[in-house]
């Protein structure tokens, strides 16, 4: 089963860029999900079970490194990624 996710991170400190940018860095080199950043959110698409997996380990790690933060997450199954020269 294919997934595709939209999530935002708002750390809750007035440095928050470097807390967001290690984040979509992590989430960047995972093999498998192919992931789109834009100003407003990070897009990541691929296997229900590895996506889901990763989230898990990658926020967890942010609230351990950066603190607090909030993540708005939008799950919607099936991969709906753009195709390559759509971005």
């Amino acid at each position: 089963m294919k997934l595709s996710v939209e999530i935002s991170m708002y750390p809750l400190k007035d440095e928050y860029i470097p807390s967001i940018q290690d984040f979509i860095d992590r989430l960047n080199s995972h093999p498998g999900l192919r992931v789109i950043t834009n100003t407003m959110s990070t897009q990541i698409f691929g296997d229900y079970d590895l996506l889901m997996d990763v989230l898990k380990q990658e926020m967890r790690e942010s609230y351990e490194q950066h603190g607090r933060a909030i993540f708005v997450c939008k799950f919607i199954d099936g991969d709906l990624a753009p195709e390559a020269g759509d971005v």
